[in-house]
């Protein structure tokens, strides 16, 4: 279809021969995804909205889009206001908004695979109250006006060594199957893809940037296990790692299965789980424990070897981003390139490494205005070409076979306004604020998040998304369950709270709409941070990623002693850590980089 408005028109004919009255459409798969395969891409075709995270509603004569603080004005670029109207997420909710303007007695659909159970519940009694129904249905009616839908991916499966994992699948599953028996239930179903991919040590290709896998699984309290995927996507080198302990079966069987568990006490995740898993279990006369995914916080806790691996593999990208930066820094003012170059130029660099899998998610490469949107996706119409006077904004990672990683680095083009000084200080201040944080063991993110907020606070400043979050050791880079965001967000973590091996962004950021974004981040461990005389068990972050902070930007008499020395400290760090892996030219720019700032 040539236009989104076409494509709207022709789901509400579908809708109407449905007998349908409204449509709810997610950004997610049939496994509670944030990143999706091509295939599950539904609301990008249908809006051309290329964020992360959202939702539309489809109704006779009203479409909305429900979206949060990150996505304000990235939402409005890419999706038209003649269509649709832009809903704010917490602010409002899907099922508040349904219950207001969907029409009495109507019938909303929405697709039992894409959403979960407590979501279906909400919406049933939103609707009730205007005599509305919400409806399953059998088949997306996306689907069927999706005329050139992607097949899902067909990739074999990779084996994850043990030397990366640091832990064996079948003593993975052993540990579920003791927390089974703790819970008195029979099995666990495992939907989230990157908890299948963790407990069976196996990596995948279907979903851009994530080494993941589509399958579902079950664990049981014998240490055996059922995996649901494609068998053609399984090789005898993954057959053979799995061994006698795995049932495989195709992925279209899962269903069935879950039906025939009569009998059996079944644990499902009900924030990872669709809701067409517990109605398959309930129609087979399963009975449900409503528990955590037990992959969850094990992959979320990484291991010694996790550990050694990340940090090998973020010494190694630290290097391609810093001669990346030198670039930017000899090149930008010139002229010449643009957005899409400068991140076809980091992609080479880190290319040039070895052992790069994939990039971990879209580079953002955003050049003045296009920084103010915090998860900027360039396409050939969006691209600036760099011009003096502004700041460039880069956030990105890689994934490699022993670590995933994430970086954002902010560098004036030309000389920076005095403004742009004040506020990537305050940014650099509330970095260095969770950096340096101190916390008894149990706390929150949510409730550190204010630590990065302060200094931008005192200038009437703030940003509109969390301070950190999860990463994957060679999987997802956004990995719950941990955040660090506030109370209230609309991103779910804040409360987990915090222990020893988790990896964790700290990306404080300041956007000003339509001139100019910063954000510096860096990926911290938590580690334990005893307190001589202290009488509570306490934390803190261990720094993984050495690129240089530009100092262009900083505003030394802003900066208490405490913070010029953290600032000081972690650039004599960064010469030693990634100065051996440079020659020349590119090892001069970085000693220079990191020569310490005084007063």
């Amino acid at each position: 279809m040539s236009s989104y408005a076409d494509r709207l028109a022709a789901l509400r004919q579908q809708l109407k021969d449905d007998r349908l009255d409204g449509f709810v459409v997610p950004l997610t798969d049939e496994h509670m995804s944030e990143y999706v395969g091509s295939y599950a891409q539904r609301l990008a075709w249908l809006t051309g909205f290329q964020g992360s995270a959202g939702t539309a509603v489809v109704l006779p004569e009203e479409a909305a889009i429900f979206t949060d603080g990150r996505y304000t004005i990235q939402v409005r670029q890419q999706v038209s206001p003649t269509e649709w109207s832009y809903q704010s997420v917490p602010e409002t909710s899907v099922s508040k908004w349904l219950k207001e303007n969907a029409p009495e007695g109507g019938r909303i659909g929405y697709d039992p695979w894409l959403h979960t159970a407590e979501w279906v519940k909400q919406a049933t009694a939103q609707l009730a109250a205007k005599g509305a129904e919400l409806v399953a249905v059998s088949r997306n009616p996306i689907d069927a006006v999706w005329a050139d839908r992607p097949e899902p991916s067909k990739a074999r499966l990779m084996v994850q060594p043990d030397e990366f994992a640091g832990k064996g699948s079948a003593e993975k599953r052993h540990d579920m199957a003791d927390w089974l028996h703790q819970e008195g239930a029979d099995a666990a179903v495992l939907a989230a893809l990157d908890s299948i991919a963790w407990t069976f040590n196996i990596r995948g290709q279907d979903v851009t940037h994530t080494p993941v896998a589509l399958a579902f699984a079950l664990v049981h309290a014998d240490g055996t296990a059922d995996l649901f995927v494609e068998g053609e996507k399984v090789g005898d080198d993954v057959r053979s790692h799995l061994g006698n302990g795995v049932r495989l079966h195709e992925r279209d069987e899962f269903e069935r299965y879950l039906k025939s568990l009569s009998g059996k006490l079944v644990a499902v995740d009900p924030e990872g789980s669709v809701a067409a898993i517990s109605q398959a279990l309930e129609q087979g006369g399963a009975r449900m424990l409503s528990r955590r995914d037990p992959a969850v916080l094990p992959k979320a806790v990484k291991n010694p070897v996790e550990v050694a691996g990340h940090k090998a593999a973020q010494g190694r990208d630290g290097a391609a981003v810093s001669r990346f930066l030198k670039w930017v820094e000899e090149a930008g003012p010139k002229g010449g390139i643009d957005e899409i170059i400068a991140a076809e130029k980091l992609l080479g660099l880190r290319q040039q490494l070895g052992g790069l899998k994939d990039l971990s998610f879209d580079t953002i490469s955003a050049f003045g205005p296009n920084g103010a949107l915090p998860h900027y996706k360039g396409t050939e119409e969006s691209n600036l070409p760099f011009t003096t006077g502004t700041l460039y904004l880069v956030d990105s990672g890689g994934q490699y076979q022993d670590g995933t990683t994430d970086i954002t680095r902010t560098v004036p083009i030309g000389e920076p306004t005095a403004e742009m000084i004040d506020r990537n200080t305050r940014v650099l201040e509330g970095h260095i604020a969770i950096a340096t944080a101190t916390f008894p063991k149990g706390t929150r993110g949510s409730q550190l998040d204010s630590f990065a907020r302060r200094p931008l606070w005192e200038a009437g400043c703030d940003f509109a998304h969390g301070t950190g979050h999860g990463v994957g050791a060679f999987l997802a880079v956004h990995e719950g369950p941990q955040r660090i965001s506030p109370v209230g967000s609309s991103q779910a973590g804040g409360d987990e709270p915090l222990q020893p091996g988790m990896i964790i962004s700290n990306e404080p950021g300041y956007y000003k709409q339509g001139e100019y974004g910063i954000r510096i981040e860096n990926l911290v461990l938590v580690v334990e941070k005893p307190v001589a005389g202290g009488d509570k068990e306490t934390l803190g972050f261990e720094t993984l990623t050495y690129v240089p902070i530009d100092k262009r930007l900083i505003d030394v008499s802003m900066l208490s002693d405490r913070e010029l020395d953290w600032l000081n400290d972690y650039h004599a760090t960064v010469l030693e850590r990634i100065g051996p892996q440079l020659e020349g030219e590119d090892k001069a720019w970085l000693e220079r980089q990191c020569a310490p700032l005084s007063r």
